[in-house]
């Protein structure tokens, strides 16, 4: 088994269009939630959302290839492009994996055709609909602009989907299938009928995201992508790289109850089995990137569980109060938050906070960061459907 090193990283997101400039906002605890700009999506109760509004396509890809790309992709493309860059690793076509996260596919895509088809009553659609629509869209766009031509796959779990994919990824490596990965996640929820759909289940806030915090309302939802490349440690020594840090376990599971509603057992099982998969103790854990959506059940939920895992919880904060829930990309954003924690010892905060909650944690770092040399970190996703994912990282 082979130690995995994290050796590139990308970022598009609310926060930031590279990894200084997203570290910057969610080290210092500045929340990119504000009024949603995208013109179709305002006739809406909930107002707020976390836009990668600052985002242009065309300084990673021409107007053509531009045109051809749903916005999930075009976050995909710039966000491995910032990685590979970052990384410095060679390509080897057949031993490179690409493994991403993306729950919902090309939505904007999607609901522009429905829009073209029940209000303009078109019935000829641009022949790359469905190219530009699909989950694994980002993938092969992936495979296909590197020339890798190894495992190339996308997984869809709702919001665990790019802590997934991460998870499959380090695996590959740790076991010899790859030499070197590119990983993590996109989704671009901002889409009309979408929108409603989310307004319909009431989780929404019609503020902003607080986690953890007594008086929290509910998700705000974000786009954007994160893109980390891995590749044997050893190898990593060799040709000098610079190494973010290790990815050392990954646990998953299933909640097998309720369709939306969290469970604590499950998510602790999670993070069980990343531990066991790491071989460490939870005693050892200094951080935890916390799932942590701000509605009332999940952050009770994740809580409880927290406390089931570990008897003296460590230090806990919610990086989705800056980035907002970006879905199926959520998993990869916060990796790369926890990440860029363990490297430049700095924990991010829980942002937006106003009172405790006796039935949250303790310590959530509220609104203001903290330097702490923490050697080990995880980053929880749980998703609808009660799937459940943990990522462990070392500094």
């Amino acid at each position: 088994m082979r130690r995995v090193a994290i050796t590139g990283l990308g970022v598009v997101c609310a926060c930031g269009n590279a990894v200084e400039e997203f570290w910057q906002s969610i080290s210092n605890g500045r929340s990119a939630i504000g009024p949603i700009q995208t013109p179709a999506c305002t006739s809406l109760k909930f107002t707020n959302g976390a836009e990668a509004n600052s985002f242009d396509p065309l300084q990673y890809l021409d107007p053509k290839s531009a045109a051809q790309l749903d916005r999930s992709v075009q976050f995909a493309a710039a966000a491995s492009k910032q990685a590979l860059t970052d990384s410095g690793a060679t390509i080897v076509p057949h031993r490179t994996a690409v493994i991403t996260g993306c729950a919902i596919g090309g939505k904007p895509s999607e609901d522009e055709s429905y829009r073209q088809l029940y209000a303009e009553s078109r019935t000829r659609f641009n022949p790359l609909t469905i190219p530009k629509i699909m989950a694994n869209a980002s993938a092969s766009w992936i495979s296909m602009h590197f020339g890798i031509t190894g495992p190339c796959y996308n997984i869809s779990t709702a919001c665990a989907s790019a802590g997934h994919a991460i998870g499959q990824a380090f695996w590959m490596i740790r076991c010899g299938m790859a030499d070197l990965a590119v990983t993590g996640g996109t989704e671009a929820p901002f889409a009309l009928g979408l929108l409603h759909a989310w307004e319909a289940m009431r989780v929404v806030s019609p503020n902003t995201c607080r986690p953890f915090s007594k008086d929290r309302r509910g998700l705000i939802l974000g786009e954007g992508a994160a893109m980390l490349v891995l590749e044997p440690y050893d190898h990593a020594i060799a040709r000098g790289a610079k190494i973010y840090a290790t990815i050392d376990g990954f646990g998953m599971s299933s909640d097998a109850s309720h369709l939306t509603a969290p469970s604590a057992e499950g998510a602790a099982h999670a993070m069980l089995a990343a531990l066991a998969d790491a071989k460490i103790a939870p005693a050892d854990v200094g951080y935890i990137n916390a799932h942590g959506t701000g509605t009332a059940a999940n952050d009770a939920t994740e809580s409880r569980a927290i406390r089931t895992v570990f008897a003296d919880p460590p230090p806990v904060s919610s990086t989705k109060s800056m980035h907002g829930h970006a879905l199926g990309a959520s998993p990869a954003l916060e990796a790369v938050a926890t990440v860029l924690a363990l490297h430049h010892g700095i924990l991010p905060p829980t942002a937006n906070f106003t009172e405790a909650d006796p039935e949250c944690l303790d310590d959530v770092i509220p609104n203001v960061p903290r330097i702490a040399q923490v050697e080990l970190a995880l980053s929880n996703s749980f998703a609808f459907g009660g799937l459940n994912a943990a990522l462990l990282f070392r500094r």
